[in-house]
């Protein structure tokens, strides 16, 4: 059974990290680009990164240079490295999966699983 779930949200400070991990049971990460998504508060989710099976890295133009996506595809798990957070980075974060063993991938590409997110909230 194919399942993402996402894990190491919470409160933190503007200027803050924070790092947050994707447990892609079920997935073999050869074959799966995993992205990483956020929903804000009244708006609609957003790509911020992907990693492909080649492990080509793509961002967002609002978290490039600060976020950092990778992966262990031995414990098939995908991370996001979160620093100088702002308080805009608040959200819902979400990780999704698109089949294919593509080298490239697109931060808003089509996907076909989604976990059930995970809250980052950056307030002082």
């Amino acid at each position: 059974q194919l399942q993402l779930v996402e894990s190491g949200g919470g409160l933190v400070q503007p200027g803050g990290s924070l790092r947050l991990s994707c447990a892609a049971s079920g997935f073999d990460l050869d074959f799966y680009t995993i992205g990483w998504f956020r929903q804000a508060p009244g708006k609609d989710r957003a790509g911020i990164s992907c990693i492909s099976p080649f492990d080509y890295t793509k961002y967002a133009d609002s978290v490039a240079g600060r976020f950092t996506i990778s992966r262990d595809k031995a414990k098939k798990m995908v991370y996001l490295e979160m620093s100088d957070l702002i308080p805009e980075d608040t959200g819902v974060y979400y990780c999704a999966s698109t089949y294919g063993r593509y080298i490239y991938c697109q931060v808003d590409g089509q996907t076909d699983h989604w976990g059930r997110g995970t809250q980052v909230t950056v307030s002082s």
